[in-house]
């Protein structure tokens, strides 16, 4: 299991960390990039970090590909303290006509989005809700798969702040304008 581990003197900033896809990174958490895209083509990482006590927190990362024409978004559960499982990740591809949705849900024009790919592999869901309760996050995001020869079912849900949306909302329009090459 390849784990990767955050370095508490670097969380002063709190969980949540771009971080680019060259290479592993321990002090920062940020997995190894896939051999199969030349780094010229995939832009930085924004990763979203909530390790927790209990162990069952998770990360959820956006990344773009250029040559690919696609927003990457992989998941991985955590696996220990400050650690996630990164070889047991689960990965879904996004085209522009997931990216309008999800910014509407981000920019408060609708209270969420359900996203669903379907492949002979897998399938694949991702959600994101506007919560109401004011005790809580006010964005929940879920990314799950579920494989189509033994229906297991892989699911990471992490709650968003408001930083984190903001952070995450100017992202997925900077890589509409790069998708559309504008």
């Amino acid at each position: 299991m390849n784990n990767t581990t955050i370095d508490p003197a670097t969380r002063a900033s709190g969980p949540t960390r771009a971080t680019r896809a060259s290479g592993p990174n321990p002090a920062t958490g940020a997995a190894p990039q896939s051999d199969s895209a030349p780094q010229a083509d995939r832009s930085p990482d924004y990763a979203i970090y909530k390790p927790n006590s209990r162990g069952s927190g998770g990360v959820i990362r956006f990344g773009l590909n250029k040559a690919k024409g696609a927003m990457f978004v992989d998941a991985a559960n955590q696996s220990g303290e400050k650690q996630f499982d990164w070889e047991s990740k689960f990965t879904m591809k996004w085209g522009l006509s997931d990216l309008g949705p999800v910014l509407a849900t981000l920019q408060g024009r609708q209270p969420q989005v359900k996203l669903f790919h379907q492949s002979e592999k897998a399938n694949s869901a991702f959600e994101l809700s506007l919560r109401d309760d004011p005790e809580r996050a006010p964005y929940l995001m879920s990314i799950s798969r579920q494989d189509a020869q033994d229906k297991s079912l892989r699911k990471v849900s992490i709650p968003i702040s408001h930083g984190e949306a903001a952070v995450l909302e100017s992202a997925l329009r900077a890589a509409v304008g790069r998708l559309l090459r504008w």
